[in-house]
């Protein structure tokens, strides 16, 4: 055998050795439950996820505890909700109310409140729309249809009012703050008021109306009766058959029929 040859063996023994003995080593760190080879649990485990990008994180962070499910938000809500009314409905007026007291009544701290309401405000808002009956469902594509399910839940809302002192005095109340009835206004009245011009456009679209006539007009010429017998006329009925009354008035006009058939194309422009 030439020294080139020996030289070759011997630098190849060592690497044989070496394959057995961490070939051994690795079996006897498996036979006691760990893996040399293997990176640990927590180096192959997720970053966490940054706060506020899921409605809930795995638990066992430090930052997971009150983002584990929203059973325990809703329910804190509903606390915080309930608490108003209740607080309400005891004689608090609403100026005399404050966060402290209600987070205090609700069984919550007050950053929870903060956490879902910029103010008292926009809170005050939401109890009002958790009293009132809630809001109608519409097709959005249907015209008339829309129509009629906007101006019945009009007259809902006013049945409700008034057969609920409760919830008339609150109002009451709330118009003596300009802030919350503002707010009550931008974020209930408007969008309710959007809605029903919406549903008259698409009734017009659709030639189940005049397209002559000014959309937002005929808007306020539905809701006006329901409006009018809601808030300046208390004493005045609000019927079940109220809303058919007004669509049935409008839509076929309110000059007698022999004067219409004498003028021939039917109503006058307005």
């Amino acid at each position: 055998m030439t020294h080139v040859q020996e030289a070759q063996d011997q630098s190849r023994e060592p690497s044989r050795d070496g394959s057995r003995d961490h070939a051994r080593d690795t079996s006897r760190g498996r036979a006691r439950g760990t893996a040399p080879d293997r990176a640990p649990d927590h180096a192959k485990a997720p970053s966490p996820q940054p706060r506020g990008g899921r409605a809930w994180e795995p638990c066992g962070g430090p930052d997971t505890g009150p983002r584990r499910g929203r059973p325990r938000s809703a329910a804190a809500e509903r606390a915080i909700l309930d608490a108003v009314t209740g607080l309400l409905e005891a004689g608090e007026p609403l100026g005399a109310l404050s966060v402290e007291r209600i987070a205090r009544t609700a069984g919550v701290g007050k950053a929870t409140i903060y956490r879902r309401w910029s103010g008292k405000e926009e809170l005050f808002v939401d109890v009002l729309r958790d009293m009132e009956p809630a809001e109608p469902v519409l097709s959005g594509t249907a015209g008339l249809d829309d129509l009629r399910i906007l101006l019945e839940s009009m007259r809902t809302r006013g049945v409700a009012q008034r057969s609920s002192v409760f919830l008339h005095n609150v109002f009451a109340q709330m118009k003596s703050h300009p802030r919350l009835w503002a707010a009550y206004q931008d974020t209930v009245v408007a969008p309710r008021r959007a809605a029903l011009l919406a549903a008259v456009r698409r009734a017009v679209d659709a030639g189940e109306l005049r397209g002559d006539l000014d959309a937002e007009l005929l808007s306020d010429l539905f809701a006006g009766p329901v409006l009018v017998r809601t808030i300046h006329r208390p004493d005045a009925p609000l019927p079940e058959e109220l809303v058919e009354h007004i669509l049935s008035a409008l839509l076929q006009g309110l000059a007698p029929e022999a004067r219409a058939a004498a003028d021939g194309a039917g109503p006058a422009p307005v």
